[in-house]
């Protein structure tokens, strides 16, 4: 169990909207979808009303500063099933990366692999008092589109297995290439941030609003004595 899932929900019952695409850049065909996922007929372009509000919000942050560049959506909505998918997918990968056998490890090999797939990817849990933040319809992954249409380079892929996803992987770094993917990943934040969204602690791409992990990381910030902030989305049903 991650420290965010002991947070409690208290499902508020807010349905699902569509992300509309007048408004942002959705990646198509979705990444997911092409790799089989079994999203069964539902759209991975959804979230809950109010955090689609608050999206969109942080899209006008965006453009008070840079006029004609968008949020592109990369993931939103991701049933069970399909973390489920993407997990068993990305432990494969690191598999045939490394040239190795499944049915060759040991079982500390195997956890140890295991503990890779888990630095980004939520366990794809079925209980409802421990739900993916994806399940939730309360977390997106993003980032951001240029005026020509061309997505702006941060320095690290989405869903990367290495330490580029820490979000301040280039902080420290003096390079002036460096220092454009820092910025531009505090570009990030910062709209996120001003409408509402804490960002994940080790994704540069992820952030979620109303969820376990969003009352977790809000209450870190906040003093012991003071109302502590539990979760109101819990797993789409």
């Amino acid at each position: 169990m991650k420290p965010y899932q002991k947070i409690p929900i208290k499902e508020c019952g807010e349905s699902l909207a569509a992300i509309p695409q007048a408004t942002f850049s959705l990646t198509s065909p979705h990444p997911y979808e092409k790799l089989g996922a079994p999203y069964e007929g539902k759209s991975p372009y959804y979230l809950r009303q109010s955090v689609l509000d608050a999206l969109i919000q942080a899209q006008d942050y965006l453009n008070q500063t840079y006029p004609q560049w968008q949020i592109q959506i990369f993931d939103a909505y991701r049933p069970v099933a399909v973390q489920q998918f993407m997990v068993d997918y990305t432990f494969n990968q690191l598999l045939h990366s490394e040239g190795l056998q499944d049915r060759e490890l040991s079982e500390a090999q195997k956890q140890q692999l295991w503990q890779q797939v888990y630095q980004i990817w939520a366990i794809p849990s079925d209980n409802p008092d421990t739900p993916p933040p994806h399940s939730t319809g309360a977390a997106v992954d993003i980032t951001l589109v240029d005026a020509t249409g061309k997505v702006v380079d941060m320095g690290g892929e989405i869903d990367e297995l290495s330490a580029r996803s820490q979000p301040n992987y280039h902080a420290t770094n003096n390079n002036q290439t460096a220092q454009e993917y820092h910025n531009r990943r505090q570009l990030l934040n910062q709209i996120m941030t001003q409408a509402g969204f804490i960002r994940h602690p080790g994704e540069w791409w992820h952030f979620s609003l109303g969820d376990q992990m969003w009352a977790w990381l809000y209450n870190q910030k906040q003093p012991v004595d003071n109302n502590q902030a539990i979760a109101r989305y819990g797993k789409i049903v």
